[in-house]
């Protein structure tokens, strides 16, 4: 994170990271490092995009940055099928205390 901050705990299987109880699904960490600087580039552009277009109630702007941003968590793996190969179901967006992680997600808060 930035200004000094650690980094948002990841779950020991690498699948997500945990931000105020909830669990985000990592980066596909099979990417290519050029494609994921790429992916990554165009995801802060849109997230930046969605800024603006909030700021100028521009509601076409909007729909299209947001459309971007979504794309982007796509191509990265964030968000769609999921990138592990072993069956297991996407628990992502959910909080980790209602998820096999809870368990691990209680230690963390511990710690």
């Amino acid at each position: 994170m930035l200004g000094g901050m650690s980094h948002p705990p990841r779950t020991p299987d690498g699948r997500y990271f945990m931000v105020r109880g909830r669990l985000w699904r990592c980066t596909d960490p099979r990417l290519p490092e050029a494609e994921r600087a790429r992916l990554t580039h165009e995801l802060m552009a849109a997230r930046r995009a969605v800024g603006r277009a909030l700021k100028a109630g521009d509601t076409t702007a909007l729909r299209e940055a947001r459309a971007a941003v979504d794309a982007a968590k796509h191509g990265l793996g964030e968000r769609g099928p999921v990138w592990w190969t072993d069956g297991a179901p996407d628990h992502g967006r959910r909080m980790a205390r209602n998820t096999p992680y809870a368990d691990w997600a209680a230690a963390q808060a511990r710690a």
